[in-house]
């Protein structure tokens, strides 16, 4: 009886092990696909379409480039990288045959999280056991100098902060964050700045892509350009894991104006999607967006109340005197709030009131929003 068992139990096994692989093909041959798709799409356009010989390509591509050669090669990945990047450090190296098939292949698979930092890869190694080691390999323990932004803040407050924390002088981010020439410089270099930083009546052309997050560097002198430039990094490399920078008919600039309006409204990420959806609905029947964080920046000043009289500065910040968003950012938005202005909630909300005990009302029409509003006055 125990033997018939122990049979018993051994077949489950290896059924639960063919069921396991089975799925991990289909989820391998789904992704594949979806690579070859978009390969075949770009190679009709510059040589035609290759069909069978496009998905073997990208089997390959998947596959180590030697799985005989085991020899450990040293990779370092920066600080900042981005997966763009750490696509060509790894084909450089020959650990893999094609930086655009990674890139696309961690798209497709939601790869992220990738670490700077020193590893010992070989060419033997496949794909998903590189990214495994990116995310979980060893990485810098001991920084020189760190500082950490939060998201939602303006671009002075991110500039005192890293003055506090940092050799850096705020004089310095000041003077480098409005120049023009290397403005001119950083446009060219990346996609998600574009001339409409350069707009006379923009406060800080800077503002809104300077991406919250913690900051590391190894050593313990930086300067104003890498403290600009890492933050820049950071903004890039998330949003190509996100596939926004891709994206066609997209002004980021508009989107970043419309996040950083939701990251100065939202406390929660459901909030986000929601008074996202309040202000597509105000752009699409021209109606001002009437947001009180754009009255701040317009006056420059963190006001802890909006007060009628604060409504009446002219600026081209001020969503209260003017239709339309803002010229730029009035804040340095996180992924939640970008993603959200990506993806409103579609409703037929017009308006919604803060209340002093922390809950948000959306209402459709102004005399609701009022009778909200009159109950806490």
């Amino acid at each position: 009886m125990a033997d018939d068992h122990s049979k018993k139990l051994a077949k489950q096994e290896l059924k639960e092990k063919h069921r396991k692989k089975i799925e991990e093909k289909k989820k391998e041959a789904s992704m594949v696909r979806k690579i070859v798709l978009i390969l075949f799409l770009i190679t009709i356009i510059a040589v035609g379409a290759v069909g069978f010989g496009s998905y073997r390509y990208v089997i390959g591509a998947i596959g180590p480039t030697d799985e005989n050669d085991e020899e450990e090669i040293g990779v370092t990945i920066p600080i900042g990288s981005t997966p763009d990047s750490i696509g060509e450090i790894l084909e450089e190296k020959d650990l893999i045959s094609s930086s655009t098939v990674f890139k696309y292949y961690i798209r497709f698979q939601n790869e992220s999280g990738f670490q700077a930092g020193d590893y010992l890869l070989s060419r033997s190694m496949g794909m998903d056991e590189i990214i495994e080691d990116l995310k979980d390999g060893k990485v810098y323990e001991d920084y020189a100098t760190s500082f950490t932004i939060p998201e939602g803040w303006w671009i002075e407050d991110i500039f005192a902060k890293v003055a506090e924390e940092t050799n850096v002088k705020v004089e310095e981010l000041e003077e480098l964050a409005q120049d023009e020439q290397y403005l001119g410089e950083l446009i060219e270099r990346y996609d998600i700045l574009t001339e409409d930083i350069l707009s006379e009546d923009i406060r800080e052309p800077l503002e809104g892509y300077l991406f919250p997050a913690r900051y590391d560097f190894v050593d313990e002198e930086v300067t104003a350009t890498q403290v600009i430039e890492s933050m820049l990094d950071r903004m890039t490399g998330v949003m190509e894991e996100q596939g926004i920078i891709a994206l066609e008919n997209v002004s980021f600039h508009e989107l970043l104006t419309k996040a950083s309006i939701i990251e100065g409204e939202a406390s929660t990420d459901e909030e986000r999607y929601t008074i996202s959806g309040v202000i597509a609905n105000r752009l699409n029947v021209d109606m001002p967006l009437q947001m009180d964080p754009t009255v701040a920046y317009a006056h420059g000043e963190h006001l802890e109340r909006t007060l009628n009289e604060d409504l009446e500065i002219e600026s081209p910040y001020n969503t209260y005197n003017r239709n339309g968003l803002p010229i730029g950012p009035i804040n340095n938005p996180g992924t939640n709030s970008i993603i959200a202005a990506m993806e409103p909630e579609i409703h037929q909300y017009l308006y919604f009131y803060h209340s002093p005990d922390g809950e948000v009302y959306f209402t459709e029409n102004y005399s609701d929003h009022t009778e909200i509003v009159n109950e806490y006055q």
